[in-house]
């Protein structure tokens, strides 16, 4: 009897939600051939990854099986799905396939880091497949906040794996495919092992929304505002940064799109062919000189990103254009939890310069671009798969989705990152366990989750930096007193000397009694003074701070 199985693997995207990268396997246990489903980023924050550029998932296990990787797939140009995959071309070294959208993005970002453009293939959609090992691929269109978005069936020698991707069902995106339900219904006629479903919204009992319903609330808003208006959105959602510059162009005003990713969103979409018809625009430089009432900006940093044109509006200015009093901003967007502080700085920003500011609580300016309970119900009646393993979702996602299937006699199986499930067992179950982790992009060089880097820098931005420095001669004395500088700390303490003072007064009582053969043991010598800045700083000013010890040695 064959002992070939089929094996997922996620190493980022189950169990959060971001930085998606999903294995498949088929062969014997160990030898299996493998493909890569997206490989995507997450973006950091001051309190868990200050300093960072962008985190990324850890591929050390499928880098060690490089030679077992037949291709790559992405699904969709959203950044947590083809956000690494320049970061880590050189080292898959593997085909990448996408949809001519996706691969527009894809290969900017490969000839930005000096990779070849010709490594993304361009692909056609269902019913057409793509041979990889014994996998055949097809992407499948689907609707969600980006064009030209793409669920993937993923046909095996043991069946069938539909992969949703990020979707939503809508009928009436704008831009984009529509949702095509008899579709995916022809999809599953004829039995499907395993629906790896997006669980985003899981907890959202409403029916989703379609694109199509915020057009006419956009346009009233706009004809309505005085002053300069601006907009921001997701830079990726095409369908709405076109309504929302076809309601500009009919209030009578010049578009102006700010931001770089917004601008490359809409050259790659009209360059694909996906956007047939956008209104003109106009630049920074000639928006400057039209009345503010004739005049609608749309902006990249909907999330609060620092060096997005929204902060630097909110800031000041951005390419010579200041909001003023009367004008207005919208919020065409939902902000991303963890993202809160970031908007309310913004949105307080604009609020002390007298900008008027519209958001989107009630719903009336943003439509998620995934499936809502509902719509993932829909989903699993139209593919009738042999089982479902949810995916892109935090734990609690994953789990409410399984929830679900049990609760409808379906089998729901939990995955999250690092286990790897065989999906042809008689029941399926974990058969490994892989450690997975995040990977770090700082400035221009990858570091581990477990090198120290990050967190050292979490240490001294909660608890300061003293560098303590001393100087001892070919007996082991000390030449002078040790002498510090002090980074991130109070300059004076609880009894009103300053804090340097108190530092090196201690230090230099501490090795006047320090023994010879303590003075001759550099590492000890570091410890114990390093033990006493601490504690000294600690009695001053009720922090310990992070340490750097220096001895030099006369020689």
């Amino acid at each position: 009897m064959s002992n070939e199985r089929v094996i997922y693997l996620p190493l980022g995207g189950a169990g959060e939600i971001g930085m998606n990268a999903y294995v498949y396997g088929y062969g014997k246990p160990g030898k299996e051939k493998l493909i890569l489903v997206d490989l995507g980023v997450t973006f950091p924050d001051m309190d868990t990854s200050p300093g960072v550029d962008l985190i990324l998932p850890d591929m050390t296990w499928l880098i060690k099986r490089k030679k077992d990787l037949e291709a790559i797939f992405v699904t969709h140009a959203h950044e947590d799905h083809v956000g690494a995959v320049a970061h880590y071309y050189s080292q898959l070294d593997a085909p990448i396939y996408a949809r001519a959208f996706t691969a527009n993005i894809a290969r900017r970002k490969l000839s930005e880091h000096g990779h070849p453009e010709k490594a993304v293939k361009v692909v056609s959609p269902w019913p057409k497949k793509t041979d990889a090992g014994p996998f055949k691929v097809g992407f499948v269109p689907i609707s969600h906040s980006i064009p030209e978005s793409s669920g993937l069936v993923i046909d095996t020698p043991k069946g069938r794996i539909v992969h949703t991707g990020d979707f939503k069902i809508d009928t009436d995106p704008g831009v984009g495919e529509p949702f095509d339900h008899a579709m995916f219904e022809e999809i599953g006629k004829d039995g499907v092992l395993a629906l790896m479903c997006d669980s985003t919204n899981v907890f959202s009992t409403n029916e989703g929304r379609s694109e199509a319903t915020v057009g006419p609330e956009i346009e009233k808003l706009v004809a309505s505002a005085k002053g300069m208006i601006a907009a921001t959105t997701f830079a990726s959602n095409v369908a709405r940064v076109k309504t929302l510059a076809e309601a500009g162009q009919r209030a009578g005003r010049s578009v102006c799109l700010m931001g770089r990713a917004m601008r490359r969103m809409v050259e790659a979409s009209i360059e694909t062919g996906v956007l047939k018809k956008f209104p003109a625009t106009i630049t920074p430089e000639e928006a400057k000189t039209l009345p503010r009432e004739s005049v609608m900006l749309i902006v990249t940093g909907s999330q609060g990103e620092r060096r997005a044109a929204s902060a630097q509006l909110a800031n000041g200015k951005y390419q010579g254009i200041k909001m003023k009093e009367g004008d207005t901003f919208l919020f065409s967007s939902k902000t991303i939890p963890g993202n809160e502080r970031g908007v309310i700085r913004i949105m307080n920003q604009f609020s002390e310069k007298g900008v008027d500011i519209v958001d989107d609580e009630a719903g009336r300016y943003h439509v998620s671009g995934h499936a809502n309970r509902p719509d993932i119900e829909k989903m699993h009646e139209l593919i009738k798969p042999q089982m479902v393993v949810p995916m892109h979702g935090e734990h609690r996602h994953l789990r409410e989705h399984v929830k679900i299937c049990e609760a409808k006699r379906l089998r729901g199986v939990m995955a999250v990152n690092g286990m790897m499930i065989d999906l042809t067992a008689q029941t399926p179950v974990v058969v490994e366990h892989i450690e997975t982790g995040r990977t770090y992009l700082d400035g221009s060089v990858r570091v581990g989750a477990l090198d120290g880097v990050v967190r050292d820098r979490i240490r001294m931005a909660l608890n300061g930096h003293i560098t303590v420095n001393i100087i001892l001669d070919d007996d082991n004395e000390s030449l002078g007193d040790p002498w510090c500088e002090i980074k991130g700390l109070a300059e004076t303490g609880t009894s009103g000397a300053p804090l340097l003072d108190i530092l090196e007064e201690d230090l230099s009582q501490f090795l006047g009694r320090a023994p010879a053969r303590l003075r001759a043991d550099d590492d000890k010598l570091e410890e114990e003074l390093r033990r006493v800045a601490r504690q000294s700083a600690s009695g001053e000013i009720g922090k310990k701070p992070e340490v750097t010890v220096i001895i030099s040695r006369l020689t």
